[in-house]
């Protein structure tokens, strides 16, 4: 990260900080530097810790904050990455009923690349979207929920209804072949559980809302060979505790017993390692997100599988 760089950052925060605080861009961008070239923070960590400290400073919710600097316009299938500001131009496809007196509205935006869930909080206090109609969405937020990403709609979002169409891509997907790896981070995990925010700890740490007592859940992310190709795959809870057959309440028992949480992924290993699924679900990033996972037969020589599993 170069100098420039983090002056570019240290420009946008200061943007979203002006009226609020009394901080100049040197100091913001000193503060920065000494993140990422002292504690060698990555560049996208030094920036959110900088923007947690001015927002307690302020007194401000997340949500009260602008991108800053202005946003990039992106296509519903550039999304793969939590906390990023963009513009974004779509259709609504579908509204659900909120599960929360919070929520004013959810439901699914798509356009030629694909679909995504958004939010749209009730104290933003935004303009109603119609299902069926297109929008210009401005300075809305992202995030991201076992590997989903999915749009915010804050106070600081503008609306601007288009008299326009748009066909909506298909963002499904169906990989078949060998479960070659389970990544880190995967069996008994636990998640932040304040509101309006799922992101799994890592030592204890929620990103957004630092040591919290995390809830516990399950999930695998998956490694599949077809032959021509790796494609990774996350599978919630649900297929987790149907393809494994240890079910939440059994991992803690597991890591309760072992005083390690690891266990519960060493046995994940054993009971699906080196077999064939079929997997299908959209595509987020680099994953696919399962809806339906079924398993297949595969070649009749299952070392095979594993010594190229050992190789990953």
């Amino acid at each position: 990260m170069t100098e420039s760089d983090l002056q570019t950052h240290a420009t946008e925060i200061h943007e979203q900080f002006s009226d609020q605080l009394d901080v100049s861009v040197e100091e913001i961008q000193d503060r920065l530097e000494t993140l990422v070239n002292e504690y060698k923070v990555p560049t996208s960590e030094a920036r959110r810790s900088v923007v947690n400290t001015y927002l307690d400073e302020a007194g401000m919710e997340r949500d009260d904050l602008g991108g800053g600097g202005g946003n990039d316009r992106v296509d519903v299938s550039d999304i793969d990455s939590p906390e990023e500001w963009v513009d974004l131009t779509a259709k609504v496809v579908e509204l659900w009923e909120p599960n929360s007196d919070a929520v004013a509205q959810v439901g699914l935006l798509g356009d030629e690349t694909g679909t995504v869930k958004f939010t749209k909080w009730s104290k933003s206090d935004l303009s109603s979207l119609e299902e069926g109609e297109v929008y210009d969405l401005r300075n809305v937020v992202t995030d991201e929920y076992q590997g989903r990403f999915s749009v915010k709609l804050n106070r600081t979002t503008t609306i601007e209804h288009l008299d326009e169409e748009i066909d909506v891509g298909e963002d499904a997907v169906e990989i078949e072949g060998a479960l070659v790896d389970i990544q880190s981070d995967s069996g008994l995990i636990k998640r932040c559980p304040e509101d309006d925010c799922t992101r799994v700890l890592q030592n204890g740490r929620c990103n957004e809302h630092g040591e919290v007592e995390g809830e516990f859940d399950l999930r695998i992310k998956a490694v599949i060979d077809d032959g021509n190709d790796v494609h990774e795959a996350i599978l919630d809870r649900e297929l987790t505790e149907e393809l494994t057959e240890i079910t939440l309440d059994e991992a803690q028992e597991m890591a309760m017993d072992a005083l390690d949480t690891s266990v519960v992924a060493d046995e994940m290993h054993k009971q699906i390692l080196g077999r064939y699924y079929r997997i299908t679900g959209p595509t987020y990033g680099r994953y696919v997100l399962a809806d339906e996972v079924t398993r297949v037969d595969g070649p009749a020589d299952p070392d095979a599988v594993l010594i190229k599993a050992r190789s990953i």
